[in-house]
């Protein structure tokens, strides 16, 4: 999971899933990118920014994403592109949590290089035993 978020045309926060490298289940590709614009912004405020994403947001990027006030969403590979341990429920999108948030503005667009993105990861018929599913 790669995420970038720009700022004015400018990058203020970058990276990728490191959950496995902090022994930390919130550093998420855009978790680490909001934490990392916010130290550079000195605040946790992100207004007019956007967030790029190669994978459909899960409800906790979602819910930080407007936390932290981004503006926009922009994602790649669609949840029913890769396998379903990537995310943390059968039925919820991105659209369910960002829907009916407070944030009228705050808008959203998926499947940009939905294809690109979606082989980055592993696909919805892939065999990953249960013990290797972090969703389980």
């Amino acid at each position: 999971m790669g995420c970038v978020i720009l700022l004015d045309g400018q990058i203020i926060g970058e990276g990728f899933n490191e959950t496995e490298l902090r022994s930390d289940p919130t550093a998420h590709g855009e978790i680490v990118a909001m934490r990392r614009a916010g130290a550079r912004l000195g605040a946790y405020e992100m207004r007019g920014a956007t967030l790029y994403s190669t994978l459909q947001p899960c409800g906790m990027c979602c819910m930080a994403s407007i936390w932290a006030k981004i503006g926009r969403i922009v994602y790649g590979a669609e949840r029913q592109q890769v396998h379903s341990s990537y995310f943390e429920n059968r039925h919820l999108t991105t659209e369910d949590y960002l829907r009916d948030a407070y944030r009228a503005d705050l808008s959203f667009q998926g499947g940009l290089l939905a294809d690109d993105c979606a082989k980055l990861y592993l696909g919805p018929n892939d065999d990953v035993p249960p013990e290797e599913q972090p969703n389980l």
